[in-house]
């Protein structure tokens, strides 16, 4: 192995000598010259401190303009975007296969398109006959949408760089694309993140709207790997069950909004409807109070949507082990409010089977929904309806007291807009706005006076 050879720096200038000097030959200096750490044949390779080029920096407040919002013209779409999509942006889409991300991007297109906008569709799962039948079932066919089937990243990008850069680019999907500079088949690791980054980066320098289709794992998260939901701007995810009418997009990464606005649609025969009302869907007919029913104002974002708790409570016989059955909210929440209902309040629910449900197939994960929980199971157990036209809403601590929850004055308008004239909550739950939009408001301090309201009714 060759010796390495010493070099000497010029601290003054940056001049480089073999040999030391007690004076620089270039700039003239004297004792400037020091000795730097010999490179091996490794570091000289991967030496990234010189070579490039250098770059612009731009201040905050330079005077350029800023990039303008384009709408899609589904404002339930915008709404979940937080405003609309931004041009340069890469959304990553996920949902269960059947749920309607096919359906719902294919009418945004056709929105987009029918506003004068120039749409690139590539379909990598469908062949283009498929999608163009989905289409005419829509009623989309007139839209001008420039369709392909592809799946060769660099065939499409090749397309893509002789033609002018589009406004909307929709892949459809991204475990289905493959570059040939990589090895392995279309959906692997490697293959998913390399044509996500090729994607990414043409949408970054045309301002070229991407969105990306991505698969989800049977747990519902985004299949692939975890570095693509870093690469993207925005994370949506479709939810909804499809035996089920209604349908929730919601954003889980939004750089360019707020990632607790949701989007309400509904499945019908000519595609996906937007539900400018989305507590009309998730409450039933409510003509006769039952026992075991609540009505939780729950909020996404700052949308309001009221939906329905059910509880149903069922007396076994001694010995038997009572089951714990919940759909759509927290096993492990309901667990704990049936101790602090036995512990604080005296209930007996050992040996007894409890059911909990979320009407409509909703999932709820607002902390404030253990008043309306804790209401629904004294109803059930007890077997007094609660009043016919109140809403329940407060967080509930292991102490059995009703802690206060955000924004508890826009819980209440939106109860009150749609006939709601009682509610019951924290103590400090509603401010003078929200008492003046809703005069009965009953304030609770812990569980006991819950459990008095409710047993004590007639």
């Amino acid at each position: 192995m060759a010796k390495p050879k010493r070099r000497y720096v010029c601290q003054a200038c940056g001049s480089i000598s073999h040999r030391w000097q007690g004076q620089c030959p270039d700039c003239a200096e004297w004792n400037t010259l020091m000795e730097e750490a010999p490179a091996t044949v490794f570091s000289a390779k991967h030496d990234l401190s010189g070579g490039g080029r250098a770059i612009d920096f731009v201040a905050l407040d330079a005077p350029t303009p800023l990039p303008v919002r384009r709408k899609t013209g589904l404002p339930e779409f915008d709404r979940a975007l937080g405003g609309g999509l931004v041009p340069g942006s890469a959304v990553l889409m996920g949902g269960d296969p059947g749920i309607g991300k096919s359906t719902l991007l294919l009418q945004t297109a056709a929105s987009i398109a029918r506003g004068g906008g120039n749409v690139v569709y590539i379909s990598g799962e469908e062949a283009a006959g498929q999608v163009r039948l989905r289409a005419e079932r829509l009623g989309l066919a007139d839209a001008s949408i420039k369709l392909a089937s592809a799946t060769s990243v660099r065939d499409i990008l090749t397309t893509l760089g002789s033609m002018e850069s589009p406004d909307l680019l929709v892949i459809d999907s991204i475990q289905t694309m493959h570059s040939d500079q990589i090895e392995g088949a279309p959906g692997t690791v490697s293959q998913v993140r390399g044509c996500a980054l090729e994607l990414i980066r043409y949408a970054k320098s045309s301002d070229c709207a991407l969105v990306l289709v991505g698969h989800v794992t049977k747990d519902g998260n985004i299949a692939g790997p975890r570095v693509m939901e870093h690469m993207v701007d925005v994370v949506m995810s479709f939810e909804g069950e499809r035996s089920h009418q209604y349908r929730v997009l919601r954003a889980l990464k939004n750089r360019f909004g707020a990632v607790d606005e949701i989007g309400v649609f509904a499945m019908e025969g000519q595609g996906l409807a937007e539900v400018s009302n989305p507590s009309s869907l998730f409450l039933s007919g409510r003509d006769e109070p039952l026992a075991g029913s609540a009505v939780f104002p729950a909020l996404e974002g700052t949308r309001p949507v009221l939906v329905e708790i059910q509880a149903l409570i069922v007396r076994l016989q001694s010995g038997a082990t009572p089951r714990r059955a919940v759909v759509g909210w927290d096993n492990g929440r309901l667990a704990m409010l049936l101790a602090v209902l036995e512990a604080r309040c005296g209930l007996n629910f050992s040996s007894a089977e409890v059911y909990l449900n979320v009407a409509g197939g909703y999932r709820l994960t607002d902390p404030a929904a253990d008043l309306a929980v804790a209401a629904a199971l004294v109803s059930a157990l007890s077997d007094r309806a609660l009043p016919r036209r109140s809403v329940w809403f407060g967080e509930v601590s292991l102490a059995g007291e009703i802690r206060p929850v955000a924004h508890a004055n826009l819980r209440l308008r939106e109860s009150a807009k749609l006939g709601f004239d009682s509610a019951a909550g924290p103590t400090n739950g509603a401010g003078k706005e929200g008492k003046g939009d809703f005069p009965d408001y009953r304030p609770m301090s812990s569980l006991l006076n819950l459990v008095d309201r409710v047993v004590g009714s007639s």
